[in-house]
C-alpha cells in the first residue's frame, strides 16, 4: 500500500531541485567501492519532501553504472512480528542474473526467507530462572550470517535501498546496528529512508551513535524554493496562484503538488494522482480515528480535544473523551495529528492537510461537519469571526440571523483579510432571495462587498460590482439584478426609502470614481462624479463635499486642477461654515495638494498648516475613515519640502492604514516615506520602505500606482547600489513598461523618474527624449510646475553630454527662473546644481563652484542631505581647479562623509572617483578649463590609450572620444598627445585627478 507522504507516482513526477543530493549519493558510492568512507547514509525528511524518489532516481544511476541495486520498504502491510521484513524485501529484488553473478548474494535471499517464517518458541526455564525466548538467539545468528555475507560482496558493489525505516520490524534494527558496528571494506553502501518523527527510539539511537562514530552520512532534504517547485512541479500554473500554493505547501513538493491538482482540478480529477497519494494513508484508520481526522481539518487552528469530541460524531451523538484521547493518541503516534508545544491545540502534521482533507469529504459530511463546528465553538465562547467560515459553509438557505452574523464577522475581518469578507458577503448575495422585501438588503450587501473587493486588490470586480448597484438605484432604473439575474418585470421602488436609496447610490458612485481613479480610467470618474452632483435633488451637504473631493482628485491625477479649483474653493467655504472638520480637513488637503502641484507654494503651505492641525486631532479610529486626505497632506508636505512633517504624519498614517485595512493609503503612505527617508540620507530604509510600497500596490492591481511605486523604488535603488550598477535602471525600465500608455500624473513621474537611471554620459540623447517626450516640450511645460526645476536640470545635464552647451545654458535660466518663483529650497539647489555644470563645463571653475556650494547650502535648508552631499562632491573638484585647494578637500571630506553616513553608495563611489589630489600649479590651470569629461579621456590619452581604446574603456563611440581630443587641444594649446601627456604629468597628479563622474 502506498504512504501517506513519499509515495507515488514514482515513474512520472519529475526529480526537482535534487542535484546537489544526487552528486552527493554519488560521491558516497565512489567511495564504497574502494571499501572507503561510511558504510550507509541517513537520508530524512519530512513526509512528502521527496525521499523516495531521489533514492529511485540514485537506484537507476547506480544500475547504470553496473551496481546491484536492491530496495526494500518498511510499513504499511508488514505481518506483526515478521522479522527482517525489510531486507527480505530488499533481496526479494534479486533476479537470476545477480544470484549467478553474486552467489553469495542468493544465500542472503534464502537467509531472510527462512526468517520470515520461522519464528522459535520460548525455551524453558533452568533452575527457576525465567523463560527466556529462543528467537532472541536465533536472531542473533542469522544478523552474524546476514552481515558475514554482505561482508563477501565483491565487485561490480551493491546497494541496499531501506526506504521507510521508521516502520522497520526489531530484527531489521538490529541487522542495521550491526552492521554499523562493524563496518567492512566490501564495496556495499546502505542507504535509509526515514522520517524523524516516526522513528523508535532504538532505531534512532542506533543511527545517532553510527553518526558520531562516521560510518553513517547524514542527509536531510529541505524544501524546494519557489522558482524550483513552480518550474518543475505544476508548470502550468500562473505566476500568483504557483505564489500561493508554494507559501501553503511550505516547498514540500508532494504537497506542492497535490496542491495545485486539488485548486486546478475539478471532481475526481482534484482527488487522483498526488492527492490521492496523501489521503491514502487515512485508509487503514479506524472509524473513530477518521472521525477524528476530518473533525480536526474542519476546526482548523481551533482543534482541541474537547471540540473535537463534540464535531467528529454524527449528530446528535458525542464522543467521549476517552475515546478522543484514545484516538488522538493513536494518530500522534502515525504522526498524523501533533500537538501543540502545550498540549492543548491541534493540527495535522502539515498546514495543507485540512484543505485536502476537507476537499476530499464528500457535500453532505463536510456541511454536517461545519455545522457541528458552528455550534460548538458558539457554545465554547468563540469570536464570530472564528464560527464565521464554518456559518458559510454549513448555511444552505436564507436565514436573517445567520445572516446578521456573518456581515458582522465580514465588518470585523475585513481590516485584516478583506478577500475573505468578500467572500463570505458573495456567500450571502447567493442565498438572498430574489425579491422585493430584500431589494433593500441587496444593495447593502452589494456596496459592503464591492468596499471588501477593493480593498483586496480586486479592483475591477469591485468596479463592475458598483455599476450594476449604481443602476439598480437609478429612480428610473430596473430592478435590482440579483446575484445570479433579477426580475424583470419587478416594479422598482415599491418599497425603497428613497432618501436611503439615493444615500446609497451616492455612496456607490464615490468608491466606483475611486475605482475608476485607480484603474487610471479618468473621463469615467469624471462622467459619474459630474452626473451625480447635478441630480436633482443634490446629494445632502456632506456627500457633496465629499464628491467634490473625488472630483478634485480626478482632475488633480489628469493634471487638470485648476480646472476644479473655484469648485474645491466654494466647498471648503460651505464645510466650514456648517463646522463639518472632517469635510474641512478632506478639502484642505485637496487644495494644498493642487496648489503645490501648480507650483503655488504660497497658498499650498497655507492649506497645508491648516488641515494639519484639524488632523492631528483626529484620533486614530477617526482618521481611518480620512486616509486618502492623510495621503494627500503627505505629499503636499513632501512637495512643500516639509520633510518632517511629511515623515511624522506618513508614520502614523502607515500604522493607521495597516490596523484599519486601508491598502491604498498604506501603499502611498509607504512610499512617501521611503521618498522622505531617501531625500533625508537613510537610503537602507528607504529601499526597506520601497520594497513593502511596491508589494502592497501590486497586490491592488493598479498599473499607474504599481509603476510610480517601481519608479521611487528604482530612484532609492540607483543611490544605494555601487556607481554604474545595472540594476537600477532595469527595474526603472520596468517600472516604465508598467505604466505603458497611461497619461495620469503617476505615469508621467514613472517615465520623468526613469532619466535619472539611463547613464548619463553612455546615453544623453535617450536621456532627453524620456524627458522631452513626458513633458511636452524642451521646457518640460506639461510637469509638474513644484518639480519642474530638478527635471531641468537633469535635462540640462543631458545637454552638456551631448554637446550642445547652449541649449544646457538656457535649461538651467529657465530652472533658476521657475526656482525662484517656488521659493523651495531643494528646487532651487538643483537650478543651482544646473547652472554649476554649465560654468563648469565653460571653463570657469571658481564660478561653477560657487553654484554648487550655493546648492549644497539650499538643499541643506530642508535637510535633504544626498542633495546637499551630491552638490558638495560636485563643488570639491571645482574649487581644486581654481586654486582653492583646502577648501576644495573640505569639502569633498563632507560630501562623502553625509553619503556614507546615508548609506548612498553611488555618491560614495563618485567621491572616491573625483577626490582632490595635491595644489593645482600652471599645468594644472591649463588642464581646469576642460569640462570632467575632456579632463578624464586627456588622463587615459596621457596613459597612453589610443582613441578605440578611450572609447572601449568609457563606453563612448570613437567619434565622440575623438570631439572630445580636439577640444581638449583647442583649450589647452597642445598639438600632440605626447603634449597632451606631458601637460597631465606636469600637473603632479596622473590620472586620478581627472577621473570625475
Amino acid at each position: 500500500m502506498e504512504t501517506f507522504g513519499d509515495r507515488g507516482c514514482e515513474g512520472r513526477a519529475p526529480l526537482v531541485g535534487r542535484a546537489r543530493e544526487l552528486d552527493r549519493l554519488d560521491a558516497l558510492l565512489r567511495r564504497r567501492a574502494g571499501g572507503e568512507g561510511p558504510v550507509a547514509v541517513d537520508v530524512t525528511g519530512d513526509p512528502g519532501i521527496g525521499k523516495t524518489r531521489l533514492l529511485a532516481e540514485f537506484a537507476l544511476r547506480a544500475r547504470r553504472r553496473g551496481t546491484i541495486v536492491l530496495h526494500g520498504r518498511s510499513g504499511p502491510g508488514t505481518e506483526p512480528g515478521t522479522p527482517f521484513h525489510v531486507f527480505a524485501d530488499a533481496f526479494a529484488d534479486l533476479d537470476h542474473r545477480d544470484r549467478a553473478t553474486a552467489p553469495d548474494l542468493a544465500a542472503l535471499a534464502d537467509l531472510v526467507d527462512l526468517a520470515d517464517r520461522v519464528e522459535p518458541p520460548l525455551v524453558p526455564a533452568r533452575d527457576g530462572a525465567a523463560a527466556t525466548d529462543g528467537s532472541t538467539a536465533g536472531r542473533a545468528r542469522r544478523v552474524r550470517r546476514i552481515a558475514a555475507a554482505l561482508g563477501r560482496v565483491a565487485d561490480p558493489g551493491l546497494v541496499v535501498v531501506l526506504d521507510d525505516l521508521h516502520g522497520a520490524d526489531p530484527a531489521s534494527v538490529e541487522l542495521v546496528d550491526h552492521l554499523l558496528r562493524h563496518p567492512g571494506r566490501a564495496p556495499v553502501l546502505l542507504v535509509l529512508a526515514r522520517r524523524e518523527r516516526q522513528t523508535p527510539p532504538e532505531l534512532a539511537s542506533v543511527l545517532a551513535r553510527a553518526v558520531d562514530a562516521g560510518t553513517v552520512s547524514p542527509l536531510a532534504l529541505g524544501p524546494l524554493g519557489p522558482q524550483e517547485c513552480a518550474e518543475g512541479l505544476a508548470p502550468g500554473l500562473p505566476p500568483e496562484a504557483a505564489r500561493e500554493v508554494h507559501r501553503a505547501s511550505l516547498g514540500v513538493p508532494l504537497y506542492y503538488r497535490a496542491l495545485a491538482a486539488a485548486r486546478t482540478g475539478r471532481g475526481e480529477a482534484a482527488r487522483t494522482g498526488p492527492v490521492a497519494v496523501l489521503l491514502d494513508e487515512l485508509t487503514p484508520l479506524g472509524t473513530a480515528e477518521r472521525a477524528v481526522v476530518e473533525a480536526v481539518a474542519v476546526l482548523g487552528d481551533r482543534a482541541t480535544a474537547e471540540l473535537v469530541a463534540a464535531v467528529a460524531p454524527p449528530a446528535p451523538q458525542r464522543m467521549e473523551r476517552e475515546d478522543v484521547d484514545g484516538a488522538l493518541r493513536a494518530l500522534a503516534r502515525r504522526d498524523l495529528v501533533r500537538p501543540d508545544e502545550h498540549g492543548h491545540r491541534l493540527a495535522l502534521r502539515h498546514p495543507a492537510l485540512p484543505e485536502l482533507v476537507r476537499g476530499a469529504l464528500d457535500p453532505w459530511r463536510r456541511r454536517a461537519l461545519h455545522r457541528r463546528a458552528a455550534t460548538a465553538l458558539a457554545e465554547a465562547g468563540a469570536p464570530l469571526t472564528e464560527r464565521a467560515p464554518h456559518l458559510v459553509r454549513a448555511t444552505t438557505a436564507w436565514d436573517p440571523a445567520t445572516a446578521a452574523e456573518l456581515v458582522q464577522a465580514a465588518d470585523l475581518i475585513g481590516a485584516a483579510d478583506p478577500a475573505r469578507a468578500a467572500d463570505w458577503l458573495a456567500a450571502l448575495l447567493d442565498l438572498l432571495p430574489d425579491a422585493p422585501e430584500h431589494r433593500s438588503s441587496r444593495r447593502d450587501l452589494m456596496l459592503r462587498r464591492a468596499r471588501a473587493l477593493g480593498s483586496a486588490g480586486r479592483v475591477a470586480e469591485s468596479r463592475d460590482l458598483l455599476h450594476r448597484l449604481i443602476d439598480a438605484c437609478r429612480p428610473d432604473g430596473p430592478a435590482a439584478p440579483g446575484h445570479g439575474g433579477g426580475r424583470a418585470d419587478a416594479r422598482h421602488g415599491e418599497d425603497d426609502d428613497p432618501a436611503a436609496t439615493a444615500e446609497l447610490r451616492t455612496s456607490a458612485v464615490l468608491l466606483c470614481a475611486f475605482m475608476e481613479r485607480h484603474l487610471g480610467r479618468y473621463p469615467e470618474a469624471d462622467a459619474l462624479l459630474r452626473r451625480e452632483l447635478e441630480r436633482t435633488p443634490g446629494p445632502r451637504s456632506d456627500l457633496r463635499t465629499w464628491l467634490v473631493v473625488e472630483w478634485g482628485c480626478r482632475a488633480l491625477f489628469a493634471a487638470r486642477y485648476p480646472e476644479v479649483r473655484p469648485l474645491v474653493a466654494g466647498t471648503l467655504d460651505e464645510a466650514g461654515a456648517r463646522g463639518d472638520e472632517p469635510g474641512t480637513a478632506e478639502v484642505l488637503t485637496l487644495a494644498a495638494l493642487g496648489e503645490v502641484y501648480e507650483g503655488e507654494t504660497a497658498a499650498a503651505r497655507v492649506h497645508a498648516a491648516q488641515a494639519a492641525a484639524l488632523t492631528d486631532a483626529f484620533t486614530d479610529g477617526a482618521l481611518a475613515g480620512h486616509a486618502e486626505s492623510l495621503v494627500r497632506l503627505c505629499w503636499a508636505e513632501v512637495f512643500l519640502e516639509q520633510y518632517g512633517a511629511a515623515e511624522r504624519h506618513a508614520t502614523r498614517g502607515v500604522d493607521m492604514a495597516r490596523r484599519a485595512g486601508r491598502p491604498f493609503a498604506l501603499s502611498q503612505l509607504l512610499l512617501c516615506s521611503a521618498y522622505v527617508h531617501f531625500l533625508t540620507g537613510r537610503v537602507g530604509a528607504a529601499l526597506d520602505l520601497a520594497d513593502e510600497s511596491v508589494a502592497v500596490a501590486r497586490a491592488l492591481g493598479g498599473a499607474e500606482l504599481l509603476g510610480f511605486s517601481r519608479a521611487i523604488r528604482a530612484t532609492v535603488l540607483l543611490h544605494a547600489r555601487p556607481l554604474g550598477d545595472p540594476e537600477a535602471l532595469a527595474a526603472a525600465e520596468e517600472a516604465a513598461a508598467t505604466v505603458g500608455t497611461a497619461d495620469g500624473w503617476w505615469a508621467t513621474q514613472t517615465r520623468c523618474l526613469l532619466g535619472y537611471s539611463i547613464p548619463l554620459a553612455q546615453d544623453p540623447h535617450r536621456v532627453r527624449e524620456v524627458l522631452v517626450r513626458a513633458g511636452g516640450d524642451r521646457d518640460l511645460s506639461r510637469l509638474q510646475p513644484s518639480l519642474r526645476p530638478g527635471y531641468l536640470e537633469l535635462l540640462a545635464g543631458a545637454a552638456l553630454a551631448a554637446g550642445d552647451p547652449a541649449e544646457a545654458e538656457r535649461g538651467a535660466r529657465l530652472a533658476l527662473t521657475e526656482a525662484d518663483r517656488l521659493g523651495l529650497p531643494v528646487q532651487r539647489g538643483a537650478a543651482q546644481r544646473a547652472l554649476g555644470r554649465v560654468l563648469a563645463r565653460r571653463g570657469e571653475p571658481a564660478a561653477a563652484a560657487r553654484a554648487f556650494i550655493d546648492a549644497a547650502r539650499e538643499s541643506a535648508r530642508s535637510g535633504a542631505a544626498v542633495r546637499e552631499a551630491h552638490s558638495l562632491l560636485l563643488a570639491a573638484p571645482e574649487l581644486h581647479a581654481a586654486g582653492d585647494g583646502p577648501r576644495a578637500a573640505a569639502v569633498w571630506r563632507r560630501g562623502r562623509r553625509l553619503a556614507a553616513e546615508g548609506g548612498a553608495r553611488m555618491l560614495v563611489d563618485l567621491a572616491d572617483r573625483t577626490r582632490p589630489a595635491g595644489p593645482v600649479g600652471a599645468a594644472g590651470g591649463r588642464l581646469a578649463v576642460l569640462t570632467p569629461r575632456e579632463r578624464e579621456i586627456s588622463a587615459l590619452v596621457a596613459e597612453g590609450l589610443t582613441n578605440q581604446a578611450v572609447a572601449d574603456r568609457l563606453c563612448l563611440s570613437p567619434r565622440t572620444v575623438e570631439s572630445h581630443v580636439a577640444r581638449v587641444y583647442r583649450k589647452t594649446g597642445v598639438e600632440t598627445r605626447a603634449g597632451l601627456a606631458s601637460l597631465v604629468v606636469r600637473a603632479g597628479t596622473g590620472g586620478g585627478q581627472f577621473s570625475r563622474g
